[in-house]
């Protein structure tokens, strides 16, 4: 049989944290799983390595977001907890694109859309993010596009 898949990889490492007593590791990895579950009953099929990729890029990002949200309230030993969490979960997200290469993609779509100002701001975000496909924070782009287009 072929190298298990990504969902399959979950499972396996949740029965690991189980029998080794990682509470912390286990409680992410069952969130994982959660989710997985959740989207294949909206899609009404089993995920592909690339659609479990996608799901956990999003806890991936939920738990950035709580560890931002908890840093600023100064919850320090919540903001771990997720930091730690995350940690779990970034080998089942996708590879996240290096600066370097948002820019190429930014540069790519403003030159393909003609886009000279703020206006012409959602064609460019279109286009980068369709090619980016999770691979990059929706934030960091808009950001990025902002400084490019003078906004």
């Amino acid at each position: 049989m072929g190298d298990p898949t990504l969902k399959e990889q979950v499972h396996v490492q949740m029965t690991a944290a189980l029998r080794a007593g990682d509470k912390l590791r286990l409680g992410a990895l069952r969130m994982l799983a959660a989710a997985i579950t959740n989207r294949e009953k909206e899609i009404l099929h089993e995920l592909s390595d690339d659609e479990v990729r996608e799901v956990a890029g999003k806890e991936v990002k939920k738990r950035s977001e709580s560890i931002e949200a908890f840093g600023s309230a100064g919850r320090t030993e919540l903001a771990e907890k997720e930091r730690a969490e995350r940690d779990v979960l970034e080998p089942f997200a996708p590879e996240q694109l290096s600066d370097a290469e948002v820019d190429a993609l930014i540069d790519g779509a403003i030159s393909s859309t003609g886009a000279s100002s703020m206006n012409e701001m959602g064609p460019v975000m279109g286009a980068v993010m369709a090619s980016a496909k999770g691979k990059v924070d929706g934030s960091l782009v808009q950001r990025k596009v902002r400084e490019r287009l003078g906004g």
